[in-house]
């Protein structure tokens, strides 16, 4: 491929990675002005979040088995335009069924995006070169991440909330035409055309129940018919897809990777960091807006939340050379442990913390984080043979957002419950929201300690060497996508540096 083509496709994964990723890290902060422009309550847009990654937990994986059946270009551009339309809907939206519904075709087009952007980066380029590419993507992701509650906060105050979404829309439709400039097709002809629809259905099954029940279960009663209903229905779409992923030829979840107790210890180690996160950046974006908690701006609640954001990805690149040191799993461990008591200090918050009380535990979890994701994501690709590393990663992606579907689900339960029911109870509301904070982080606290016993069941394994660039970004991209380290076999290794054994 020549020089022009790769750099089109570089440009076109990168900036489409960055564009999703800042585009989903920026919508928690939008939500109180779309509340007022659509008189939908932020306790049910919450969906337009959780919606985002129960779709794109069902999609990922299958999005890239698609591309390597139909064309990577193809399913990629696919995802793109998916992308656009979703974009113009949530800009037009008059109400908020359709912000919600816009969010989650864009989880399916995120998600698609991100999956068949990484194969078209591997497939276009070779040898250090890729490295150099993955790398990059890497940094897209991290710097998207990072970013997007600020931006969010930014364009609130000057073009309205929609503004984000007409933005996003326009880069993606560029995004488009540089693909169809600069990307060749490519497919996997040794691949069957077998893919696991029912597989992915079943995902959604799964999870779309058991989060409405855990969203509405507070206001329909725990033990009344249509929560007990919607988690039986969750309960046999689960037992379902372990059935149908016995039968199918490729199955989206290899069950056999079950076995594997580094990489199940260490995707649920990333399926509570993901979550945990995801759950705390939501809480804080609503509580920093509230006027009667601290009454900031968009703008102020984004600047607020990037203690969180940037300290997790410009801790992470330092973790590789420090879990090199003392083992992968001892530094999930500690991580995890930091996080746990990050969270029990915003367990404590009270009415008249101001903002510098949060400042601390936000950079204690951030932290934390940034301790647990890299090494846990290095572990579930190192744990695994060449040929299901690929497989190990779409399950590390997909438990992403499985993590961030679920947690927000339940932090937002927790917030609104502890918050109405303490207001009727005769408490300022001041006082009401922070201790719907303070619960909603102890509850994070406990799920971190979870996170301590799975870096225990990790094991040994194979650790990056921790001396590359491509070990520190993919560190720093882990908070939203795995990507190979140099522990990681036969795959896109960032050097050619041996590998430890922890």
């Amino acid at each position: 491929m020549s020089s022009g083509r790769q750099a089109g496709v570089l440009l076109a994964t990168c900036i489409s990675t960055l564009v999703v990723n800042a585009n989903t890290s920026a919508v928690a902060i939008l939500l109180p002005a779309i509340s007022e422009d659509t008189g939908m309550s932020v306790n049910t847009l919450q969906w337009a979040v959780t919606g985002y990654s129960l779709v794109g937990a069902a999609v990922i994986i299958t999005s890239g088995s698609l591309g390597d059946v139909f064309g990577r270009r193809r399913i990629f551009q696919c995802g793109l335009l998916l992308f656009v339309l979703s974009c113009v809907l949530i800009a037009v939206a008059g109400s908020g069924e359709m912000v919600i519904a816009g969010r989650m075709i864009q989880g399916a087009a995120g998600a698609t995006i991100l999956a068949c952007g990484m194969s078209l980066l591997t497939v276009a380029f070779e040898g250090k070169d890729q490295v150099r590419a993955v790398t990059l993507w890497g940094a897209a992701a991290a710097v998207g991440a990072a970013a997007g509650p600020l931006v969010g906060g930014v364009l609130v105050g000057t073009t309205g909330w929609q503004g984000l979404f007409w933005i996003d829309a326009v880069i993606a439709a560029g995004c488009m035409v540089l693909t169809f400039t600069s990307v060749s097709e490519s497919r996997d002809p040794n691949r069957p055309r077998s893919v696991d629809y029912v597989g992915t259905v079943l995902v959604a099954l799964t999870l779309g129940p058991f989060i409405l029940a855990l969203s509405k279960g507070s206001d329909w009663g725990w033990f009344s018919a249509a929560t007990i209903g919607c988690v039986l229905l969750a309960v046999a779409a689960g037992i379902g897809f372990y059935a149908a992923e016995r039968r199918v030829a490729i199955p989206l979840l290899d069950l056999t990777l079950l076995r594997n107790r580094v990489l199940v210890g260490s995707t649920i180690a990333i399926l509570i960091g993901a979550g945990t996160i995801n759950a705390l950046m939501y809480v804080l974006s609503l509580y920093f807006q509230n006027p009667a908690a601290l009454g900031f701006t968009p703008l102020e609640a984004g600047l607020a939340t990037l203690p969180a954001t940037v300290g997790l990805v410009l801790s992470a690149p330092l973790v590789p050379r420090l879990a090199a040191k003392l083992g992968g799993r001892q530094v999930v461990g500690l991580g995890f442990l930091l996080t746990a008591v990050g969270f029990a200090w915003i367990g404590f918050a009270d009415a008249s913390w101001q903002y510098m009380a949060f400042f601390v535990p936000l950079i204690a979890v951030a932290v934390g984080m940034g301790m647990s994701n890299g090494p846990s994501s290095a572990a579930a690709t190192a744990s695994v043979p060449a040929n299901q590393v690929g497989e190990a990663s779409g399950v590390s992606n997909m438990a992403r957002y499985v993590g961030a579907a679920v947690a927000t689900a339940l932090a937002a339960t927790i917030y609104s419950t502890v918050t109405t029911n303490r207001v009727a109870d005769g408490q300022e509301t001041a006082a009401a929201l922070s201790g719907g904070v303070g619960v909603t982080a102890w509850v994070m606290a406990a799920f971190s300690v979870v996170g301590v016993l799975m870096a225990v069941m990790m094991g040994r394994h194979r650790q990056p060497a921790g001396t590359s660039l491509g070990d520190a970004v993919a560190a720093a991209a882990s908070a939203s996508h795995t990507l190979p380290t140099s522990a990681t076999p036969h795959a896109v290794r960032p050097d050619e540096a041996g590998a430890n054994v922890t």
